[in-house]
């Protein structure tokens, strides 16, 4: 099942009743002018079960902890934003599957060329998915990429992966002037920093459920991030998050804010189409394979990560 992804960028009241996210508008319960009637039809009721990732955007934003336990309860992504509009922070459930230990355990346990050998995986998956975006989106010459592709190595200690990023995106926007990638450059990285967030709660979501460890990385290991396997996992993902900023920018050229429209269209990340396993799939639903497939390497009964192809 598909799960909502809901953003909240006005002021509300978030709340919990008979297991229904309700929304009370602070404007209307303020007014003694209104009715109470009026103000009973202005109540927005979710249920909680269909809620797979919620953004709270706004100051004026109150939430109940009972709401929050819920959400977390039904494994919920909560996201919190800056005065920039842009994700700054992110809760998940402390307890994902029942049976967390022993998940743990077989986690921790991976030995370093298993992790070398899935990052290998992670980082062809990536690059093959950054040349079909590469191809279709500008008709850029991809071949270099694809050998790259091909010759990656176990844990990628040519860095491979850093090489064909920087072909990427040299001719990923070549309507920006010397384009580089990075968190605070100029338009359009808010975008792409505002979509690969929304990837990064569903790709954590996922993880989580499976009963992993979202900060125990195969190969990120930044010892002040929370989500170094999330970060991991969400690598083969990103280029569908850039074919959907190629095509906004396209339409409506490079903002330098975020507006509503945009964030509407970056919140689509969620239910993106992709191929995974001979199948089409929403991304959310793909992130959860891709998450078990990763467990059962783990466990040892797989040596093979289920990625997305584009």
């Amino acid at each position: 099942m598909i799960k909502r992804t809901l953003c909240f960028s006005n002021p509300a009241y978030l709340s919990l009743k008979n297991e229904q996210l309700v929304i009370k508008l602070p404007q209307v319960e303020k007014n003694n002018d209104l009715s109470d009637s009026f103000k009973a039809d202005t109540v927005r009721t979710i249920p909680i079960e269909d809620t797979g990732v919620v953004v709270l955007d706004h100051k004026q934003i109150t939430i109940t902890q009972g709401l929050m336990e819920a959400l977390l309860e039904n494994n919920c992504a909560v996201i919190t934003c800056d005065k920039s509009h842009l994700p700054v922070g992110l809760m998940l459930p402390l307890a994902g599957n029942t049976t967390q230990n022993e998940r743990f355990r077989c986690q921790l346990d991976a030995s370093l060329p298993l992790k070398k050998q899935l990052w290998q995986q992670t980082v062809q998956a990536k690059i093959g998915n950054q040349a079909v975006v590469l191809e279709k989106c500008r008709g850029s010459e991809v071949g270099n990429m694809q050998k790259w592709q091909k010759e990656v190595r176990s844990g990628d200690p040519d860095n491979l992966e850093g090489r064909a990023a920087a072909y990427y995106w040299k001719n990923m926007f070549p309507d920006v002037e010397d384009f580089t990638r990075e968190r605070e450059g100029t338009s359009p990285n808010n975008l792409l920093n505002y979509g690969y967030a929304i990837l990064r709660a569903v790709v954590a979501r996922a993880l989580v459920a499976s009963g992993m460890l979202p900060t125990l990385g195969i190969h990120h290991h930044n010892r002040y991030n929370a989500y170094c396997l999330a970060d991991d996992i969400m690598e083969p993902y990103r280029p569908y998050v850039d074919a959907l900023v190629v095509d906004y920018t396209n339409e409506n050229g490079y903002p330098d804010e975020l507006t509503p429209d945009i964030k509407r269209v970056m919140l689509s990340v969620p239910v993106l189409d992709v191929r995974i396993n001979g199948q089409r799939s929403p991304l959310m639903l793909a992130a959860g394979q891709t998450a078990a497939s990763l467990y059962r390497c783990f466990t040892g009964e797989s040596r093979k990560i289920i990625y997305p192809e584009k």
